[in-house]
């Protein structure tokens, strides 16, 4: 069984062109008559190539960045007038990595074999999301595809630049705790035993925050590694209970509900959700359709259990916001947005702007807690050095009044 390309010609007269399993050309051409179709063409596929590099893709996948440049390069070419084969040519010649263009040549041999691109991107689940196919799929039903892609550029550069955002901002609050809990531990395992063998030598009754600290040290300095590791065994247990249904459900609840963190996470959940629900929406994606795309996108397992009761509401022709507010999850903001935009039959556009308006203040949330943990860091390293500092000093002074004597 051999896999055949063909073009025929159905009973209304359309052009047909796909890739037909079969023993034979002569098999191809008998299905096709059988169909009611003229066949014009049947040759063999030859599309080993696109399977193995589809194979190799499934493995590896691209980074957000990759296929937010490749939507971005495609959207143009095609605004720009170009067919899609050309276009994916202009993608293979520019690609910036074996990888890239490995994917780029999966998806024009796929293509060229007669199937959609909604169809090629779709059997790149690791690179292509469900979300990015599904907008594909519509663009490519309406005819509307170069100004999708570039809605879809613009929600993957936004998407990606909020979480740059975040990511960003707490590089320096982890690298200033990083470096108080290594100070604070070079002090008591490098610093304090130099000065052991001088307070045991002259036999002085040592302060209790001496000997507090002298017990602190000998522990650090016997333990500290073998309790490393068993944080490190302990965090990938809990990362691997998380990942079940109901550890993880009452895990990302609990996050929703902290009193500073939580808000935080809830404006970040709302922006990407409203972003991916708007942008489906504009681009005429139905909105039943669009919940059970856009839930993959919420990012928290609490926010997917209140999105789809929000969906099965819609199903049954409620609106929703109703079920949304319900489960207190989402900024009020949130809803009432959503709700003004299902009473004047703009859902699309105001999710767009309740999408704006939640990364702006998710940018400023984090900006708030930076400029709260970075001194709070800074103030709790200090003290803790100036402890010790002040317990050895304390020693010394003991030891300089018993010389004193």
């Amino acid at each position: 069984m051999a896999s055949y390309r063909y073009i025929a010609v159905n009973s209304a007269g359309q052009t047909e062109r796909g890739v037909m399993d079969a023993a034979t050309e002569a098999e191809v051409v008998a299905r096709l008559q059988r169909a009611g179709s003229i066949p014009m063409r049947a040759e063999p596929a030859r599309n080993g190539l696109a399977e193995l590099l589809n194979q190799e893709i499934g493995r590896r996948g691209l980074t957000r960045q990759e296929v937010a440049d490749l939507t971005r390069e495609l959207s143009i070419m095609l605004g720009a007038g170009q067919d899609l084969d050309r276009s994916l040519r202009f993608l293979l010649e520019i690609a910036p990595n074996p990888r890239v263009r490995a994917t780029v040549m999966a998806l024009r041999a796929t293509v060229r074999d007669g199937k959609s691109l909604a169809a090629a991107l779709a059997m790149h689940p690791q690179a292509f999301s469900k979300l990015y196919v599904g907008l594909i799929r519509a663009a490519e039903a309406g005819g509307t595809l170069a100004p999708t892609l570039d809605r879809l550029a613009l929600l993957l550069e936004g998407e990606r630049a909020l979480a740059s955002t975040v990511k960003s901002a707490m590089i320096y609050p982890g690298l200033l705790l990083a470096a108080a809990f290594g100070s604070i531990a070079l002090l008591l395992t490098q610093v304090l035993p130099q000065f052991v063998p001088l307070f045991e030598q002259n036999g002085a009754a040592l302060p209790r925050a001496t000997q507090l600290l002298i017990a602190a040290g000998d522990h650090v300095s016997n333990y500290g590694l073998p309790a490393l590791a068993l944080l490190a065994v302990g965090g990938l247990a809990l990362r691997a209970a998380l990942r079940r249904p109901g550890p993880g459900l009452a895990f990302d609840r609990m996050v929703l509900r902290l009193p500073v963190v939580g808000g935080l996470a809830r404006e970040f959940m709302a922006a990407r959700f409203t972003r991916t629900l708007g942008t489906m929406l504009t681009n005429g994606v139905p909105l039943i359709v669009a919940l059970t795309i856009v839930r993959d996108a919420v990012g928290n397992r609490a926010g997917v259990a209140a999105v789809d009761r929000a969906a099965l509401s819609a199903k049954g022709g409620a609106g929703l916001a109703g079920p949304l507010e319900v489960s207190g999850l989402f900024p009020s903001r949130t809803v009432h947005l959503l709700r003004l935009g299902e009473e004047t039959a703009q859902l699309g556009p105001m999710s767009l702007r309740a999408a704006a308006i939640h990364e702006e203040r998710t940018r400023l949330g984090v900006q708030r807690l930076v400029s709260l943990l970075v001194p709070a860091i800074t103030v709790v390293m200090g003290a803790v050095i100036a402890a010790i500092v002040s317990a050895l000093l304390l020693a010394m002074l003991g030891l300089n009044d018993l010389a004193a004597t």
